[in-house]
């Protein structure tokens, strides 16, 4: 449930936003958050509509090692947007499925919302898609067959592009690459899709995919509270060095050099990469979390899966890991058994 004593701590910082994570050399980020010293002074703040912003409860927040970081970020002031709806793109007797563009803080970003037919309110699902190169990227790519099996069961469903894919405002090459851009662009779209009135702002989730899995874990550090229940599927490492090694350097090395430049090494910043990594701030975590893999997956390693199930346990988190044997990344003899399960999870968790 929405935690009623959210404020907005008013801290503005660059963009940044990037994908990946792997142990950083020379430092051991841990799998507990890091503690600050200093308590920053809290201010309520009240989005367009009046409505309180969730950011971060009020309690210590963790140091930012960096302005391109987490910590950064659960200082930032998130306003809600209302979404703007265009073109119908299909009608069943289930659904109406519409293209859509919401505000993430100075940005626009595109998306397709899929409400369910009859009054409501109906529970509220954010879909965050895994990695798809954005010049080829189609509005809605990714979680197709996800939109279609929640709206069928109920959800109102918005399924974000993030910025810099499809219609949405262009992203920049280091909110790209931290990933913390598209943190934003899913806290903004669960805010913007529970002032929906046929919406229920106290029964609200978030899925992610891949990539997608790892903004998702982002997003529940970042703002603790700001849903009720969240799914992870086939999700990238909870470590940010771990995917920028397997993903970026292998296949775009000139990126990475780039990312050095900007934010320096990991041997001579590792706190700068430990603050990117979400597994170093699980004991944030407030929401249940159930999480899908394959032990064979040939993208994103199974060990990841495994060892962030125990670290978010060991933060104290309500976690769930669901294997499937012989499975491929993308899920496919096994898909129905997993979204059944995520079904029957976020049913029982929202209410």
């Amino acid at each position: 449930m929405r935690a009623p004593g959210w404020v907005a701590l008013l801290l503005l910082l660059p963009l940044a936003a990037c994908t990946t994570d792997t142990e950083e050399p020379g430092v051991q980020p841990g799998d507990r958050a890091p503690t600050s010293s200093a308590s920053p002074s809290a201010s309520p703040s009240a989005s367009a509509s009046g409505t309180p912003s969730p950011v971060a409860p009020s309690e210590t927040l963790p140091p930012v090692p960096d302005p391109r970081s987490l910590p950064a970020l659960m200082r930032e002031d998130f306003r809600a947007s209302r979404i703007r709806y265009g073109e119908v793109i299909e009608q069943t007797d289930r659904y109406t499925r519409y293209q859509v563009t919401y505000r993430s803080g100075d940005l626009t970003v595109s998306g397709i919302l899929l409400r369910p037919r009859g009054r409501g309110p109906f529970p509220g699902i954010v879909l965050n898609h895994g990695y798809i190169e954005p010049a080829y990227y189609a509005p809605g790519q990714g979680l197709a067959r996800e939109q279609i099996a929640l709206a069928d069961a109920g959800f109102a469903v918005l399924h974000t592009d993030y910025r810099g894919h499809a219609g949405s405002d262009p992203a920049g090459e280091l909110s790209r690459q931290t990933r913390l851009g598209y943190t934003r662009d899913a806290i903004h779209a669960v805010l913007a899709l529970e002032r929906e009135p046929y919406v229920d702002e106290d029964r609200m989730a978030m899925l992610g995919r891949s990539m997608g899995g790892g903004v998702t874990l982002n997003a529940l550090v970042v703002a603790p509270g700001l849903v009720d229940a969240a799914v992870i599927y086939a999700s990238v490492s909870s470590r940010y060095l771990d995917n920028l090694r397997h993903f970026v350097e292998p296949e775009r090395p000139d990126e990475v050099t780039a990312l050095y430049d900007a934010l320096g090494t990991p041997r001579s910043a590792p706190e700068v990469y430990a603050g990117l990594s979400p597994r170093s701030y699980f004991d944030r975590i407030t929401e249940p979390v159930l999480a899908h893999h394959a032990d064979t997956d040939e993208t994103c390693p199974f060990p990841w899966a495994v060892t962030t199930d125990r670290a978010l346990r060991r933060a104290g988190v309500d976690a769930q890991l669901e294997v499937y044997r012989g499975e491929a990344h993308a899920f496919s003899f096994d898909w129905q058994r997993s979204m059944d399960r995520t079904i029957t999870f976020l049913r029982r968790r929202l209410g």
